[in-house]
């Protein structure tokens, strides 16, 4: 992926990791499409920066998705990178019987949401130089986190999606997985205040330093270093060790 000269759409640009990467690649000299349910938060994102715009449709819906990627092509003809960033958590507690609606609503959100948008927008994709798929997964697709499971699961399954779709794309379309730790974002009840997590502008730094630190030609994975033991976990034998320290973190009962 080039690091400048693009027109990238972003999914959950509103607030965290969406919105410091949507203001680093503005930054670098790219237009930037940021979208989400919320149009305040939106704003916000965009506030005193000519190149950022925003659309508002919600991710979980399959008709809004369709429409929305027809209004965008309408206006931004020369779209050429699709970052998947929008996401949903909530915790679980699997022990018992329990609704499961947001367990249903993480995977719309988080793997159908992905899916469908990237094939309302592949076709044109396909047409356009420098053309690039980013998706946004987490550490915990490869080490789960029990207090979420279908959170954890969702994002294994975007990993496996990415990894299919590359070779299929390979020579048209560039497909990218960045693969975050706990940073400080809200995705959970303060999460942007927790000092294990890692701070937003230094995840966000140390992504473009690796997405666009060789050239244009981007690694297939961006893995900051504090993911990192979690992405080799099985590779290095540390999975058990590590799944026994997320537990640890779990609530109990």
């Amino acid at each position: 992926m080039k690091a400048s000269g693009n027109t990238i759409l972003i999914t959950g640009g509103g607030s965290g990791i969406g919105r410091a990467l949507a203001h680093r690649w503005h930054d670098a000299g790219n237009r930037v499409i940021v979208t989400g349910r919320r149009r305040d938060m939106l704003e916000e994102t965009a506030a005193g920066r000519e190149g950022i715009f925003v659309h508002e449709f919600d991710i979980a819906d399959a008709e809004a998705i369709v429409a929305a990627a027809a209004a965008i092509l309408a206006t931004h003809p020369g779209l050429n990178v699709l970052v998947n960033n929008a996401g949903t958590y909530n915790g679980e507690n699997p022990r018992h019987k329990r609704d499961l609606g947001d367990a249903e609503r993480m995977i719309v959100t988080n793997v159908l949401g992905p899916i469908r948008l990237t094939n309302a927008l592949i076709d044109h994709l396909s047409t356009q130089a420098d053309a690039a798929i980013v998706n946004v997964s987490s550490g915990t697709a490869f080490v789960p986190y029990p207090a979420s499971p279908t959170y954890s699961a969702s994002k294994a399954a975007l990993h496996s999606y990415t990894a299919a779709i590359r070779p299929l794309l390979e020579g048209r379309v560039e497909v990218i997985e960045i693969v975050p730790p706990q940073v400080q974002t809200e995705l959970t009840p303060g999460q942007s205040q927790d000092p294990n997590s890692m701070p937003l502008a230094e995840f966000a730094d140390e992504v473009m330093a690796l997405l666009h630190g060789s050239g244009d030609r981007s690694p297939a994975e961006i893995c900051v270093e504090r993911v990192r033991d979690f992405r080799n976990a099985e590779r290095s034998g540390s999975f058990d060790a590590l799944l026994a320290m997320m537990v640890e973190y779990t609530p109990k009962g």
